[in-house]
């Protein structure tokens, strides 16, 4: 939609003014019925968290985004955003100026291409998905994350802005103070990316969990279900009469390519290690769903997930001098 040009700069309006009336419109609006979700700043940070300043340091890096957005700092910063919903692919935000003006902002859902990229990329090295929401990951993660062409972040290609304002630009102060607003907003739901990016937040869980399954007696700890529960609003069922065997590896084609991976071992190596054919893990890598195998080759596993890459090394060298030295005797 083409901005609309009265030729002239409208009234400045004081922030005193403003508020006053944000307060009064968002009054009117709880007598309709409406419940406003207005974005308060406390201090002069926008965002405190991870995954807020990563989203306003991600738009700022933009040569289309970096001389604009400033204008809207002042305007997020004093309450001037006095409605701010995020849903699927979609930013609606009532911003307070000289009158009260509508901000749309649309943002296209990532593709599955670049979604299954990340999810691949990330998978084995978050210690949990409680940790992935706090950001308290290593800077290798925060980079796939926030990768500027491969991340969850869009671009300025996939984002489509509009206000019912005067001003001619196409990112106004208005619009400005929402696109800082969803950083704020992620300060406390970072769960909302997932929403605007239009994925489903459990593929990545069920990925992370896979993987931290294989490496549970490692450096990673495994999140409790009941933490999983209260940060995504989902519930995850357990066996009520046998408590689950932490210690065991539980196989998925996933779960084993990415162990291989982590261990950086070729198919052959790797098979050696676990004692079964080259063929067999070729057909566990390519198989779908959970893998039904014989108890030794999970003990295998389960042994070998524990290893780092200098441990799997050893003990490969171990187990081929073994083999050479059977095959001599015989």
């Amino acid at each position: 939609m083409p901005k609309r040009s009265y030729g002239r700069w409208p009234r400045y309006v004081p922030v005193a003014e403003r508020r006053a009336k944000a307060a009064r419109g968002m009054l009117a609006r709880r007598k309709k019925g409406i419940q406003d979700q207005p974005i308060v700043i406390e201090g002069r940070k926008i965002a405190r968290t991870f995954w807020g300043e990563a989203w306003c340091n991600h738009l700022e890096k933009f040569s289309d985004f970096e001389n604009r957005l400033p204008r809207g700092r002042t305007y997020v910063r004093n309450g001037s955003v006095c409605h701010l919903a995020i849903s699927k692919g979609k930013v609606e935000a009532l911003v307070i100026g000289s009158d009260v003006y509508q901000v749309s902002i649309k943002i296209k859902p990532i593709s599955a291409r670049v979604w299954q990229r990340v999810r691949k990329r990330c998978a084995g090295q978050i210690g949990s998905v409680l940790e992935l929401l706090q950001g308290r990951f290593s800077d290798n993660v925060m980079e796939i994350v926030t990768d500027k062409d491969d991340g969850l972040f869009p671009s300025p290609q996939e984002i489509e802005l509009d206000c019912d304002c005067p001003d001619w630009a196409q990112m106004c102060k208005h619009v400005a103070a929402v696109l800082y607003g969803v950083g704020a907003r992620l300060d406390h739901q970072p769960e909302l990316l997932f929403v605007l990016r239009d994925v489903d937040q459990q593929d990545l869980i069920a990925a992370e969990l896979d993987i931290e399954s294989a490496a549970q007696r490692g450096k990673r700890r495994r999140l409790a279900n009941r933490d999983l529960s209260g940060v995504f609003g989902v519930e995850i069922e357990e066996a009520a009469d046998e408590a689950p065997d932490k210690s065991a590896f539980f196989p998925s084609p996933e779960a084993i390519a990415e162990l291989r991976k982590r261990l950086n071992l070729s198919a052959s190596r790797f098979a050696t290690l676990v004692g079964v054919s080259v063929a067999t893990i070729y057909n566990w890598e390519k198989a779908s769903g959970t893998l039904n195998l014989h108890q030794a080759s999970i003990d295998a596993l389960t042994r070998i997930a524990a290893y780092s890459p200098e441990e799997a090394a050893r003990n490969l060298s171990i187990a081929s001098s073994a083999s050479g030295s059977v095959s001599k005797g015989a």
